[in-house]
């Protein structure tokens, strides 16, 4: 019983993002029309996680009829299996009669079949990102209801989004959504309203790490490197260049059951984020932030990076990528999501032969005077996400550390002052002495 209990706080604390409490993405089973044999239905997915998207493959959605509910037409998506329809015939079929349908987004480029925001392949922007992309919805026609005019809610409701890893409420009815008309004069109500709310949780995902975070200084020679055994052991012979990565569903990357092969290290993580702090003035101070790509075979589109980290309660500038800063809740720390620009660094493309596929920027960040210092590892990140997943921090013993004999970096007047005088000796007898 003790280990029940704790494996279930584990999973209650691993679903809670303290960067994203209200993360989640939501499925709305709207019925908006009734039929002579059913009613037409408008489904929609939509994205509340900040900084969590989903990535190709594109989510699945399935559930299971509550009776003998039928599937008889689908536009903005397909259902991946028809089922058994032996009971009817006709020039017309229905679209499915499987009693726990899949179904699949369409792409981009289907030109027929298309409703009102479907067809984005299976992707899912994070919400913060991109808030147009960050929803998707397709309709269907639902026939064989039986005794009640409007149907019961599906149950078993389940997402893949990719893979696993989310868990999905049931579906409730709740308020009828409501839409505008006549230029938004006029509230219009759906019939009947359900929805569910699906989290997700890396413990039911039961994923490997797939980044590791590197730290470096100015004032200190030696680099931090990614902790050893980061996202597994390297298991090669010490001259093999490269290393297959078990597979994980998260890590699908065209939809099919290609091998992960990544640049064999000590890591062994596809991912390394790497923190160099640059520079120290007066009022500012400089930060390197460079993502690598150590997979042969696969790129990462629209990537995103969380960074949390006290120095961004103030103002902070990216030079080469696109920035937000994040609501926190009970947090002292500020939170900073990066992502890279269209047409520029917005693919994180793969490593080969001629070297590491890499995304870089220069971070100036303002100095909270009653903060900031260099000591006890206090210019480095607290944690980072890459794409939603926590990448592996080095242990704070290992930080770059001072040099001996030396507490504090800042720069002070004092130290300008006396370069002025050196450089500009008989200006400085004119002027008038504090």
């Amino acid at each position: 019983m003790v280990l029940i209990a704790h494996r279930f706080s584990t999973f209650s604390a691993d679903c809670y993002d303290p960067l994203d409490p209200n993360g989640n993405i939501s499925v709305t089973f709207d019925i908006y029309q009734r039929t002579d044999n059913g009613y037409l239905a408008r489904v929609t997915l939509q994205n509340y996680y900040q900084y969590r998207h989903v990535d190709k493959p594109g989510w699945k959605l399935g559930w299971t009829w509550a009776n003998s509910e039928v599937i008889w037409s689908m536009s903005g998506a397909i259902a991946t299996d028809r089922g058994n329809c032996s009971s009817y015939s006709g020039s017309q079929m229905p679209h499915s009669c499987n009693k726990s349908p899949t179904i699949l987004d369409l792409s981009p480029d289907v030109s027929q079949n298309r409703s009102e925001h479907c067809c984005r392949g299976g992707l899912l922007s994070a919400s913060s990102i991109d808030p147009f992309n960050a929803f998707s919805s397709f309709e269907l026609e639902v026939r064989n209801l039986g005794q009640n005019p409007l149907g019961q809610a599906p149950n078993n409701l389940t997402l893949m989004a990719p893979g696993p890893g989310y868990t999905c409420s049931p579906l409730l009815d709740t308020n009828p959504s409501v839409s505008l008309d006549f230029g938004g004069l006029r509230q219009v109500s759906v019939l009947r309203t359900w929805k569910s709310t699906c989290v997700y949780s890396s413990f039911l995902a039961n994923t490997s790490p797939v980044c590791c975070v590197s730290l470096s200084s100015f004032y200190n020679p030696t680099i931090t490197s990614c902790r050893s055994c980061s996202c597994g052991c390297r298991e090669a012979d010490k001259s093999t260049a490269s290393c297959i990565r078990p597979s994980d569903p998260l890590t699908w990357s065209n939809g099919d059951n290609t091998v992960d092969i990544i640049e064999c290290t000590e890591h062994m993580c596809p991912v390394r984020v790497h923190w160099h702090f640059k520079n120290n003035y007066m009022n500012q101070w400089r930060v390197k932030l460079t993502i690598s790509n150590y997979n042969y075979n696969r790129n990462y589109s629209n990537w995103n990076l969380l960074v949390q980290h006290p120095g961004f309660t103030q103002n902070a500038a990216s030079y080469s990528f696109n920035s937000t800063k994040l609501p926190t809740l009970g947090l002292q720390d500020g939170v900073s999501l990066f992502w890279g620009i269209d047409y520029y660094n917005n693919e994180l493309v793969h490593s080969d032969k001629d070297g590491v596929g890499t995304v870089t920027t220069e971070i100036l960040m303002d100095k909270d005077p009653n903060s900031f210092t260099v000591s006890n590892g206090w210019a480095f990140p607290r944690r980072i996400y890459f794409n939603g997943d926590n990448c592996e921090m080095p242990l704070p013993d290992m930080f770059p550390m001072l040099p001996n004999g030396s507490s504090s970096l800042r720069p002070t007047y004092s130290a300008f002052r006396l370069l002025f005088i050196l450089l500009f000796p008989p200006l400085f007898l004119n002027m008038p002495q504090f």
